[in-house]
Formats: structure tokens, C-alpha cells, sequence
């Protein structure tokens, strides 16, 4: 039995899916959030529960041999945050694995590390640190920001103006990753153990900045005009004012003055070694939107 924590969300359900057609036995975890468009096989077994309450896990650890922790606590209701669902959610999950004898493989981020100015990074660090230092045999896939999730996110942020959002400059060039790439590549680290004890970096082909995503996007929506800004400055004021109140808004304004200063990573060595991945460039993900 394999385990997908947060597995209703957009990689969970397609890993989950493609697990399913290998005839795996596949259960997922939620915490009975609305899925996401891609509909679970029906073979997939669903329990609903929460990472961050052990108890939760007695269950949905029953006859599992492997974990993968798809979950991510930069956006949702109530009190979800990176400290409560990335490092400390995580940090429950890796312990009932261990319990259980089971096998862990952890989606984390590309840049994670403890002294990260995002506060998402520096817990996925910690889970990792976590992880490395215990029982299991493990593997960390750490992906580049997700073309797909930021897609959507500019497409939101242009309501009826038909003009989207750009949080500070926009113009540090990323190396946004399909989640149809880094599903593929989660899915070889659950079914090649000579995967245990790594770290699996993976960007996508095509650099493009936060700017040139938005134009992309208006493009493909037959948008005029051009993007809105909101200056730096103005996130400085959202983080220190609104964010004292509203913690998503301190962490999105935050993080949002982080990726002005972001390297731009490759991810040739991981192609070179798994040359038949997916190498989704953004472009062609804004194409299919």
C-alpha cells in the first residue's frame, strides 16, 4: 500500500492516478478539502484526515509500505501554514512512518534551506533535516515552482480588468516546472529503491519571468493591455500592516520580494540521468490552459 498525503491536490491526484494504472494499491490523504479538477481512478482509496494530528494517521498508516508527502501549507483556510503543515505536519508523517517500517518520499522545494528568507522554504528544510536524520529509507524530490499553480494565481489575480497582478519587479527569470514532470519524476523515486538516501533536483527547460508569465497568460486569454505592478514598497507596507492580522497576505508578500531575488536554476544533471522525463517548458503549459 502506498500512502499520498495530499493527494487530492493537482500532483497528488496525477500520481496517484498513474500509481493506480501500475496496479498499485493506492490510498490517499486529505483533510477534506475540495479536490482538484482531475478526478481520482476510483480505485484510489480516499481517507480523510490532517498531518498535523497524529491520531489522524493511525489509520491511514494501516498496511502502508511507502509515504509521499505531497502536502503544502503556503495557502489555505483557517490556521495552515508552512510551520503547522510543511515542518510540522511533515515532521508527524515521517514519525508514524517510522513506526510502521515504511519507506518516504518527501516533496519539498527547490531552494529549501535553513536560512531561506521564505518562510515555506525554511520549513520544508526542516521536515528534510527530519527526515534525513530518522529510520526511513528516503528520497527528497525538490521541484522548481510549479508553471500550473502560478498560472492560475496570475489568472485570478486579473478579475474583470483582464489585467493580472505583478508583486515587485517580476523580472528574476524562473524555472517554472510542469507538475506533469515533477509527478514523473516522484513517480520513478517511489518505484526505484536505488532512489533511497537522494535528493532529486528538477526545474522546467524554459526561463521566464514572473512578468513574461503574466504576458503569457494574457496572450493566451486574448487580454490587451499589459500587467499591473504593485511595487516593492507597497509589499513592505502589505507585510508590516494587513499581514500582522491576515498571515497568508505577510506570507504572500513576503514571498513575493523573495522571488524578485531568486536564482535561476537548470536541471541538466537530473535530465542527463533521466533523459525519457517530461520537459514541459512553461510556454507550452500556458498553451494548454
Amino acid at each position: 500500500m502506498i500512502l499520498i498525503a495530499g493527494g487530492t491536490g493537482r500532483l497528488g491526484s496525477q500520481l496517484a492516478n498513474a500509481l493506480c494504472r501500475r496496479d498499485f494499491r493506492v490510498r490517499v490523504m486529505s483533510r477534506g478539502l475540495s479536490p482538484h479538477a482531475d478526478r481520482l481512478d476510483e480505485k484510489v482509496e480516499v481517507v480523510h484526515g490532517d498531518i498535523r494530528d497524529p491520531a489522524d494517521l493511525v489509520t491511514a498508516m494501516d498496511g502502508v509500505e511507502l509515504v509521499v508527502s505531497a502536502v503544502q501549507g503556503f495557502a489555505g483556510p483557517g490556521d495552515v501554514s508552512p510551520e503547522s503543515v510543511d515542518r510540522d505536519g511533515n515532521i508527524n508523517l515521517i514519525e508514524a512512518a517510522e513506526k510502521q517500517g515504511a519507506a518516504f518520499v518527501l516533496v519539498s522545494v527547490l531552494g529549501a534551506a535553513t536560512d531561506s528568507r521564505m518562510e515555506l522554504f525554511r520549513m520544508k528544510y526542516a521536515a528534510e533535516q527530519r527526515l534525513r536524520a530518522g529510520s526511513c529509507q528516503w528520497t527528497i524530490v525538490r521541484p522548481e515552482a510549479s508553471a500550473e499553480t502560478w498560472a492560475n494565481i496570475i489568472e485570478q489575480t486579473a478579475g474583470k480588468s483582464g489585467r493580472p497582478l505583478v508583486f515587485g519587479r517580476g523580472d528574476a527569470p524562473i524555472s517554472w516546472v510542469s507538475v506533469q514532470d515533477v509527478a514523473a519524476l516522484v513517480e520513478r523515486a517511489v518505484l526505484d529503491e536505488s532512489l533511497r538516501n537522494r535528493v532529486l533536483e528538477i526545474s522546467g527547460p524554459e526561463p521566464a519571468t514572473l512578468m513574461e508569465l503574466a504576458k503569457m497568460v494574457m496572450v493566451r486569454q486574448g487580454w490587451t493591455g499589459s500587467p499591473r505592478r504593485v511595487p516593492r514598497p507597497m509589499l513592505h507596507v502589505m507585510a508590516n500592516t494587513v499581514g500582522r492580522l491576515r498571515p497568508e497576505m505577510d506570507r504572500q508578500a513576503r514571498a513575493s520580494l523573495a522571488m524578485d531575488n531568486m536564482p535561476t536554476h537548470r536541471s541538466d544533471v537530473l535530465r542527463a540521468e533521466f533523459p525519457d522525463l517530461p520537459c514541459t517548458p512553461v510556454s507550452a503549459v500556458i498553451a494548454q490552459l
